[in-house]
């Protein structure tokens, strides 16, 4: 999916739920942490969002990821240090899997904010040796380890070794309200 293609796709969606929810321009950008021409160059298509907007976007309207990205396969999102292509979202009753395939870049961790409670992850390191998991309790795993955690506080990935490292992460989104 070509990346123009994809921003106006995540602009649509962001513009409709907002909508739906009766938030502003500025009350979706407060509550996401983000400025609000940010936030209008997004949902306009012109501003390609990074992974750590998508998700603050994303937790602001209490949604997966995989729905700000039209559930496109092969949707592809990064941010400093982590690069993620959707490889498939599904949805059943109130559950929404998602898998991603990561890659990690040697440096420092990539940091993610609290998804919450009803957000369950599960990373499997394919490549490499990753820090994973809640930063206050991250773990090292090597080729075929993993880990779960519930996203409801702030975690991490990195890449160890000073070499890349690839994973494949699952993510289990309850839904908390009706979308």
């Amino acid at each position: 999916m070509r990346s123009a293609e994809l921003s106006a796709l995540i602009g649509e969606r962001l513009t409709s739920a907002r909508a739906v929810r009766g938030l502003s321009l500025g009350a979706l950008a407060r509550a996401a942490g983000i400025g609000k021409g940010s936030l209008s160059e997004i949902e306009g298509g012109s501003r390609n969002p990074n992974l750590a907007t998508l998700y603050a976007l994303a937790g602001a309207l209490d949604v997966p990821m995989s729905w700000l990205l039209a559930e496109r396969a092969g949707a592809e999102v990064s941010s400093p240090g982590i690069h993620t292509r959707l490889l498939a979202a599904t949805q059943e009753d109130e559950v929404t899997v998602e898998v991603f395939a990561l890659r990690l870049d040697p440096g420092p961790m990539h940091r993610s904010e609290a998804h919450g409670a009803h957000v369950t992850e599960h990373l499997l390191v394919t490549r490499g040796r990753a820090e994973v998991g809640p930063l206050d309790a991250a773990v090292e795993l090597g080729v075929g380890e993993s880990l779960q955690w519930t996203a409801g506080s702030r975690h991490g990935y990195r890449a160890l070794g000073g070499a890349p490292a690839e994973a494949v992460l699952t993510m289990w989104w309850r839904r908390t309200k009706q979308d």
